[in-house]
């Protein structure tokens, strides 16, 4: 009978032992967090912003003591569906998305849902569902008041700080080019610069010479280099007599776009450098290979997101969820999907010109000198 009631005794201190190590939001705990899996889905590795949010982000998990599942869909929609799915199966706790296209998901979202899966979206606001969680970005709408900026800046229509300079020539002519459509993000980039440049336009300072100013016209699908380089050979001759006589400036919301857009301005002999001729060109996500051509006189301008603050921010709001906490929100208003409107946290940007690389990315720890003497990152 003793040896019974010590084995009843060992029970009843087992069952209360698993009481306390119970889970909490989406099955989890602290003391568990080893065994919590987080799914983290990554559009496409043909940029290295990508490739260096999806490493930040796991980076980040990893050492907050979580499994992590990280993808990368290879800006293929099917693909990225597919393995969100998979994260769902393999039971996913918590899943932060970087959608491909933002409207493509809805079912993948109903199905975290009904198993209890929050989901963070990353810098690309997925629309159409309302078990989009939280959103972590940054001010997109000041993204494309930044570029239009650097822009005006560079035709010297402006200050830095987008002060008029009254001293601007007349007649200027640019071209415009935005995001993918199916990229939310693209269209308040779009909007912020369109706001930003109609006085100029309004006024004459600045000239479309192409007549190609609405959103759906000067899109680029993927947001891909090759994609840039051939509307912008395009327009070079059938506006600009295959030589670009009279372009001054081109509004690019993302550095592989640029990089297109400068291919084909090169090909026709414009510049090499701005000095010499080239046409401003601005960018967005310092890309290694644009911060090389800003430091060399090529690229103009680039939009500096830190991805290291973002994926912060996507691994402080998981742990959130994870503790049955709400993650903290800064803009509770602006981020409508269709559905709902979601709770975000915001970060601050950063326009990066050839004076100051070596203060934001350099000093910051972002690159190191030689790798934007060489446009490689190590």
């Amino acid at each position: 009978m003793r040896r019974i009631g010590i084995a009843i005794l060992g029970i009843v201190t087992a069952l209360a032992l698993a009481a306390c190590g119970g889970s909490g939001a989406g099955g989890s705990s602290n003391n568990s967090s080893a065994e919590t899996l987080i799914g983290v889905s990554m559009p496409t590795q043909t940029s290295e912003r990508w490739i260096a949010d999806g490493n930040a982000v796991k980076d980040g998990l990893e050492k907050a003591g979580y499994k992590v599942d990280l993808q990368y869909a290879n800006d293929d929609i099917p693909t990225q569906t597919q393995q969100i799915d998979a994260m769902i199966t393999e039971g996913a706790k918590v899943l932060i998305i970087a959608a491909i296209d933002g409207t493509a998901l809805t079912s993948q979202l109903d199905a975290a849902a009904a198993a209890g899966i929050k989901v963070i979206s990353y810098d690309r606001l997925i629309r159409d569902s309302k078990n989009v969680d939280f959103y972590v970005s940054f001010d997109n709408y000041k993204v494309g008041v930044a570029q239009a900026t650097a822009l005006l800046y560079g035709l010297g229509v402006t200050d830095k700080d987008g002060k008029a300079t009254g001293k601007a020539t007349k007649g200027q002519y640019i071209e415009l080019f935005a995001g993918s459509l199916d990229d939310n993000n693209a269209h308040f980039f779009w909007n912020g610069a369109m706001d930003t440049l109609k006085p100029y336009l309004d006024d004459g300072t600045l000239v479309v010479k192409s007549g190609q100013t609405t959103i759906e016209q000067c899109a680029t699908l993927r947001w891909l280099q090759e994609t840039a380089q051939k509307r912008m050979e395009d327009l070079l001759t059938s506006t600009y007599g295959g030589k670009g006589t009279g372009l001054k400036g081109v509004l690019s919301p993302y550095d592989g776009i640029s990089r297109g857009i400068i291919t084909a301005l090169q090909g026709v002999g414009m510049g090499p450098t701005i000095t010499k001729g080239l046409p401003v060109v601005t960018g967005q996500d310092a890309e290694i290979a644009s911060v090389k051509l800003i430091a060399d006189d090529v690229q103009q301008s680039t939009i500096f997101k830190d991805t290291r603050k973002l994926a912060d921010e996507a691994v402080t709001a998981a742990q959130a969820f994870l503790s049955d906490k709400t993650p903290e929100a800064n803009n509770t208003t602006d981020y409508d999907n269709g559905v709902k409107v979601v709770p975000s946290f915001l970060l601050e940007i950063d326009t990066v010109y050839k004076d100051n690389i070596q203060s934001l990315l350099v000093d910051t720890g972002y690159y190191t000198e030689a790798e934007v003497k060489s446009g490689v990152a190590k």
